[in-house]
């Protein structure tokens, strides 16, 4: 049996065939990133000013048998977007056949790979992809404490492929600065996987406030970024690890750098080029070369 669906994608899913109370209430629990729903049944139609009816009919719309069976899928989806690392430690039942973990983590990544492309929505690619191709936009990267790597990989490929390409800093301190340049002609692409970071949520914020464009890399439950963010995209992320593994993110990182790059293909030619020359002027990879040069 596959995984069950993630509560805010059938809250998306489901959203033309609600009422307006219904979509009053999913506006909540979406805003609150779904912990509005752990609450009691009384309490959720409080907060969100509807009745207690309307809450066991939308739990119905989205598939579950009332408000308990949507509050366990609300409790399982928050848990899951807040697991600790050393909870992930727990493979929470035996390993299949006893398989060498480089087997397991092989398979759980093919797995991630296959999962996020399943759910990937190819003509988003292509508009990220066209976003990104644009000289007269101002592409801004930034990653998280485990995905800085990965803001920092596809710099370095948009960054040759194209000119106004910038990787902030990672010291919040000084993000103000780089604020500046952030503006209605800028794009902010930002990494942002559980354990989100507040820091990256209010730079995205202010971001948005001054009219950029904001694509964001997520896991499959969504970092709160996702409600300023343009274009989102999400990855599976569990392996048999302490760590959330971040390879499906690459392959989407990997495949936007080759489509960029064909939409580009005359232009980037032409600073490989220029830059091959550079690195030949400045014999930086030349072999042989000793301190005295």
């Amino acid at each position: 049996m596959g995984r069950r669906k993630l509560v805010r994608d059938l809250l998306r899913e489901k959203q033309a065939d609600l009422t307006a109370s219904e979509r009053k209430l999913a506006a909540v629990l979406q805003d609150g990133q779904l912990v509005p729903g752990l609450q009691s049944i009384t309490k959720l139609a409080e907060s969100a000013e509807v009745s207690t009816p309307t809450i066991v009919r939308l739990a119905r719309k989205l598939g579950f048998d009332g408000f308990n069976d949507l509050q366990d899928a609300i409790r399982s989806d928050v848990a899951d977007a807040m697991k600790q690392p050393l909870a992930k430690l727990d493979p929470g039942g035996p390993m299949p056949g006893g398989d060498h973990m480089l087997s397991r983590f092989v398979t759980a990544v093919s797995d991630n790979i296959n999962r996020t492309l399943e759910r990937l929505d190819t003509a988003a690619f292509d508009r990220v992809a066209g976003v990104l191709a644009d000289p007269s936009r101002r592409l801004h990267l930034l990653g998280g404490r485990i995905t800085r790597s990965n803001a920092a990989y596809f710099f370095n490929h948009l960054q040759i492929i194209r000119p106004g390409v910038t990787l902030l800093d990672s010291a919040p301190s000084v993000w103000p600065q780089a604020l500046l340049d952030i503006d209605g002609g800028a794009v902010l692409i930002v990494f942002d996987i559980r354990r989100y970071e507040k820091g990256l949520e209010k730079l995205a914020t202010l971001a948005r406030g001054q009219g950029a464009e904001i694509v964001l890399f997520t896991d499959i439950w969504g970092s709160p970024i996702e409600r300023h963010a343009d274009h989102t995209f999400r990855a599976m992320v569990e392996v048999p690890s302490a760590w959330d593994s971040t390879l499906a993110l690459n392959l989407l990182i990997e495949a936007l750098i080759a489509e960029v790059q064909a939409r580009r293909s005359d232009s980037s030619a032409q600073r490989i080029a220029a830059l091959e020359d550079m690195i030949g002027e400045s014999r930086i990879f030349r072999s042989g070369q000793g301190a005295a040069d």
